[in-house]
């Protein structure tokens, strides 16, 4: 088929600054490997914010497209690709799965190239590599499938791969956005207890209730070591997940756990603010380390996922509070770094 020439996409163009949305030019032709997708939804993940702040350190690839889990249909595929057809309809993820990982799209926006990885989906159009989609059945609920490419997978990995989390271990998830609202789902879903979440806003917390927190503490109103510390004795914590990337909670958490507890790292430090820790209990069996992405697989967790869906075990179309369209991608941004959104933030092609 003729590919659309034009679409409307959110682009990063200075670090710090609203998204600019605006009409791009697309390629010609897909190129071996690229599969063109008509997006229905994208969810919008903490780490979008983090780019936009460039707190990995300065962004050498502005202007960019962002976003990294979406849902739609395959429009039309490049030479090679054998993992999906022409009318699938899939989820799009950051995490390989099988497939050719094909070069990024080249498009075009005021006349110049426009950078983008293997997977955007602030765009109403994406074209990706075929490694970072996965066919899912046609019946699926879109919304819900969008939250497939990084909230769910991610989560669930942290828990499951990372954490190792077994039935009666206590854990804090401090942090409770889409990512961390997923973590403590898992987390009572694997009988893990107590399952303390942690945060700075009540709406959230209130619906980490729902997804199976045991307890919640709101940060901003009170000391929340000292609350955990009321709920699990001080140095007998199984484990700590951090979804905020402070290095005072960080610290905190590989205080509060026990010699051969761990701290998993979802939330990243902004560049150069580094942690200080004593290493020396690290020598005798207490772990302390980073998620990448809970070590998913997507052609193996989504469809597994999905069957816990389907069976009403796992909560997910709670978890979407707010839609936007395209136009008001920076209001979803805005209400996230506010608060004012309690679960995933998404946006509706």
């Amino acid at each position: 088929m003729e590919l659309p020439q034009k679409m409307k996409a959110a682009i990063l163009v200075e670090t710090g600054q609203p998204l600019v949305v605006d009409e791009v030019d697309l390629p010609s032709d897909l190129e071996a490997g690229q599969v063109l997708v008509k997006l229905s939804y994208s969810g919008i993940c903490g780490s979008q914010i983090g780019e936009i702040d460039a707190v990995k350190g300065p962004d050498k690839w502005l202007p960019h497209l962002l976003g990294h889990e979406g849902s739609g249909e395959v429009v039309a595929l490049g030479a090679g690709v054998r993992t999906v057809s022409k009318g699938d309809t899939v989820v799009l993820h950051w995490k390989p799965a099988p497939g050719i990982e094909a070069a990024p799209a080249a498009y075009q926006w005021q006349g110049k190239r426009l950078n983008a990885g293997w997977v955007t989906t602030f765009n109403e159009y994406a074209i990706v590599a075929e490694n970072r989609v996965t066919a899912v059945p046609a019946q699926t609920d879109l919304v819900v499938a969008a939250l497939f490419g990084c909230a769910v997978t991610t989560g669930f990995g942290v828990v499951t791969n990372d954490a190792n989390l077994r039935i009666g271990e206590s854990v804090v998830v401090f942090g409770a956005g889409g990512v961390g609202l997923n973590v403590v789902q898992a987390a009572a879903m694997n009988g893990a207890y107590p399952v303390i979440a942690v945060d700075l806003h009540d709406n959230r917390l209130k619906l980490a209730k729902k997804m199976g927190a045991t307890h919640t503490i709101n940060g901003s109103k009170s000391d929340a070591v000292s609350e955990i510390g009321k709920i699990v004795e001080p140095g007998t914590l199984d484990c700590f997940i951090d979804n905020t990337g402070v290095p005072a909670v960080i610290q905190s958490g590989y205080e509060l756990i026990h010699g051969k507890g761990r701290v998993i790292l979802v939330g990243v430090p902004r560049a150069g603010n580094n942690i200080n820790i004593y290493s020396l209990p690290m020598h005798f069996g207490k772990r302390f380390y980073g998620s990448h992405g809970g070590d998913a697989a997507p052609e193996i967790d989504i469809p597994r996922y999905m069957k816990l869906v389907d069976a009403g075990r796992m909560q997910l179309k709670e978890l979407v509070t707010n839609t936007y369209p395209l136009d008001g991608i920076n209001d979803a941004i805005n209400a996230m770094r506010d608060g004012s959104a309690a679960g995933r933030c998404v946006i509706k092609f």
